[in-house]
């Protein structure tokens, strides 16, 4: 998105969350949506300490879907199709050397 100019992409956040909020609401499920900008900083706070936590990572690029496995044991899943492919390490088809 850095070629867009921030106007359009603050749009593109607002209806992207309300997207994720309308969908939840249909699963009977409810979500907050956050795009301020001191909001969202607090967010990615608990986020980054939350990320801190992790002891392990298994990226599935095939299924889109990574989980992390953090320091007490409990494990995260995200669905992404993005994400797993960040992860995945480039396939070498070049011989090892001994």
């Amino acid at each position: 998105m850095s070629d867009t100019n921030p106007d359009e992409a603050a749009r593109r956040v607002r209806e992207a969350a309300n997207r994720v909020v309308e969908l939840e609401a249909e699963l009977e499920a409810s979500g907050d949506a956050t795009t301020a900008s001191d909001a969202v900083m607090k967010q990615r706070e608990i986020l980054h300490r939350w990320v801190d936590s992790v002891v392990g990572v298994v990226s599935t690029p095939g299924v889109g879907r990574v989980v992390l496995i953090h320091e007490n044991g409990r494990e995260s899943r995200i669905a992404s199709s993005e994400l797993p492919m960040l992860l995945s390490l480039p396939v070498s088809f070049d011989k090892a050397s001994d």
